[in-house]
């Protein structure tokens, strides 16, 4: 296998653990959150933080590095169109990311608290769900555009 079909191969292999593991972490935060119990929150909370740890961000810091080795391997100028809505959005999403996850371990925090207490979830519990739900949408739909981006190559 040559340097570029190895780059291209992780290339791929990041982008679907990005996109499968932040659909796993959303369906299974989700159910969680619909149950109601603390304990079920807190015990999702933990896995769906270190899911996010361990694999989404070794992802983030492999799209760019392998993305723009492509694109400079193949001759795309990063000023190219496509290339540059596709870096705008990655660095939108990013910045969805790294509120969610944020938001994400405040939530485990006060979870881990009220299952440990034996309380219900505070107000500000659903604040935090309410706002990383919302930001999930723009993240999630921002990727799928840079895979268009990526696969189209419109104004080529």
């Amino acid at each position: 296998m040559n340097l570029y079909l190895l780059i291209k191969w992780l290339h791929i292999i990041s982008s679907t653990v990005l996109f499968g593991t932040g659909a796993g972490i959303a369906f299974f935060f989700v159910r969680a959150q619909r149950t109601g119990d603390a304990r079920i929150i807190a015990a999702v909370g933990r896995e769906v933080v270190l899911a996010d740890f361990v694999f989404t961000a070794t992802a983030v810091i492999l799209q760019p590095l392998t993305g723009i080795a492509l694109a400079l391997m193949r001759g795309y100028p990063l000023s190219t169109s496509w290339l540059g809505v596709s870096i705008a959005l990655y660095i939108l999403v990013g910045c969805c990311w790294l509120h969610v996850v944020w938001l994400q371990i405040r939530m485990r925090d006060l979870a881990i608290d009220a299952a440990h207490n034996s309380l219900a979830l505070p107000i500000v519990y659903q604040v935090y769900y309410r706002r990383w739900f919302a930001l999930g949408w723009p993240a999630f739909i921002g990727v799928l555009v840079i895979f268009y981006l990526m696969v189209a190559k419109p104004g080529m």
